[in-house]
């Protein structure tokens, strides 16, 4: 996928469309004339898509928020559960959750096919509510288990769902703001969860009010998304002309409205989206772009972020740093470069931000891996490992975190976009599932130098994926970028 469209000989081949509606297409050019005859509508209103966006990044901020709730209290949990001192049964805890999202993610673009976005958000928030509920009232490990993958289940949902809602109800000169939103979200949910677990080790039974905090959030996901737009893009694949028009006023006001049923038209008309199966998914076609998805997804995992995010205390505790301390700093600077990143992502654009950021955490690995070295005085090693790890985190909240899910989403043909990013996001789960089973066990047995060496070259590989696959996308809407990557004939 690169950025001259015409090298890109494997990308997405639409199927033939059919005919773009007459009174559409003449309601465009009244419109967007470029020669001063017609009316400069301008810019849609950012306003009011906004509170729709706020409610459905709602998931990802549970998505934050149960990445993060076993960070400060996993230690207590052991203790009160009864496997302290088993980093199998540590790493079971973290990735079960992981397991349960990997079958989520999975089955989440066909569910927000079939029933729609918005009935896709309440399904997601169900199982968490269940999960977090049997996690706070377990007596034993395999309870623990059990509402970990349920949780799970919902936050395989979620993400993937939350990505392609936010893309599609966005107006295209803010979808990068808005996107970058989810991770923002994302972010607030691990610093929060945190805050919450901080008294866990001086209060017996503090970690099940941690997950008991976590119903709440997800039922209000629930109920405020019943007040919510659903996308317009879906409505339309459905057939459903006069619904998605009703929505776009809603979410781009009613002069808009017209030009934006142009841009659907320009799409698939009438697609059976419900008719779209895997072998299509991977058929030559769809092949390349699906595989730029996934990659990307591997990449992210394979840098080793989620390690940090699930056993930073058990880090910093190894390396005498007070955990408290060390996570919050952790979580702010995630959330630092996240807002930063917010800011950057319809100015410098997503190929910038993940360039910079891929190649900022191989440097701040590489710093890691000096640390680990017999070379370093021991307070010059706790230094370059505790500014190593502060760095890896806020360069991947630069690009690396935010970019790939709202990229994907913007790149993916309006026809396979649900399903498609449904395959990414498994991709992204298996590998996030062996990187929280495994990372206690091969830092004990490689040793941080070596390990953290794997992690940087795959971060440096990632750099140079980038560079020779990825196109720039800013400022397009999602009509325009799949009229972008169609093969020049």
């Amino acid at each position: 996928m690169r950025g001259r469209h015409g090298d890109v000989s494997w990308m997405y081949k639409r199927a033939s469309s059919k005919d773009v509606d007459d009174e559409y297409g003449k309601e465009e050019t009244t419109i967007r004339m470029p020669n001063g005859l017609g009316k400069d509508i301008g810019n849609p209103p950012w306003s009011r898509s906004l509170p729709h966006v706020l409610v459905a990044i709602i998931s990802s901020f549970l998505f934050g928020y149960h990445l993060g709730v076993v960070n400060e209290t996993l230690e207590s949990i052991s203790l009160d559960l009864g496997f302290s001192g088993s980093t199998m049964a540590e790493g079971l805890v973290v990735s079960t959750c992981l397991g349960g999202a990997f079958v989520g993610s999975m089955f989440s673009g066909w569910i927000a096919d079939g029933i729609g976005r918005r009935r896709a958000f309440q399904l997601c928030a169900l199982p968490m509510i269940i999960g977090a509920s049997m996690s706070a009232i377990t007596k034993n490990l395999w309870g623990m288990l059990l509402g970990r993958l349920f949780v799970g289940t919902g936050m395989g949902i979620g993400p993937a769902v939350a990505a392609l809602y936010v893309s599609e109800v966005s107006p295209a000169y803010v979808r990068g703001a808005y996107g970058s939103s989810t991770q923002i979200a994302a972010c607030l949910g691990i610093l929060v969860a945190l805050f919450v677990g901080l008294p866990a080790k001086e209060i017996l039974g503090w970690w099940r009010i941690c997950f008991w905090v976590a119903t709440i959030p997800a039922a209000f996901l629930a109920l405020f998304m019943e007040f919510c737009a659903e996308s317009p893009h879906w409505l339309f694949k459905r057939g459903r002309g006069a619904e998605a028009e009703a929505e776009l006023e809603r979410l781009f006001g009613g002069l808009h409205v017209k030009y934006s049923m142009a841009e659907l038209s320009k799409s698939e008309r009438g697609d059976d989206a419900d008719a779209v199966k895997f072998s299509e998914l991977i058929s030559p076609r769809n092949f390349g772009v699906v595989f730029i998805g996934s990659t990307l997804f591997a990449l992210q995992q394979l840098s080793g972020i989620n390690a940090v995010f699930y056993f930073s205390s058990t880090v910093f505790k190894n390396a005498g740093v007070p955990s408290d301390s060390g996570n919050i700093c952790v979580g702010i600077a995630n959330l630092s470069g996240s807002i930063i990143a917010m800011i950057l992502m319809d100015k410098l654009g997503r190929r910038v931000l993940l360039l910079g950021s891929f190649l900022g955490m191989a440097i701040a690995m590489g710093v890691q891996a000096i640390a680990a070295t017999s070379f370093v005085s021991s307070s010059g090693a706790l230094s370059l490992s505790l500014g190593g790890m502060l760095l890896f985190v806020l360069t991947f909240s630069l690009g690396a975190g935010p970019v790939p899910s709202l990229l994907l989403s913007e790149i993916f043909p309006n026809r396979i976009r649900a399903k498609a990013m449904a395959v990414c996001m498994a991709v992204h789960w298996v590998i996030n599932f062996f990187v929280g089973l495994l990372f206690l066990r091969l830092l004990e047995q490689l040793g941080p130098l070596i390990l953290y060496t794997i992690f940087g070259s795959f971060c440096f590989l990632a750099v140079i994926y980038v560079k020779r696959n990825v196109m720039e996308t800013k400022g397009k809407t999602l009509q325009e970028i799949e009229m972008a990557l169609l093969p020049q004939q």
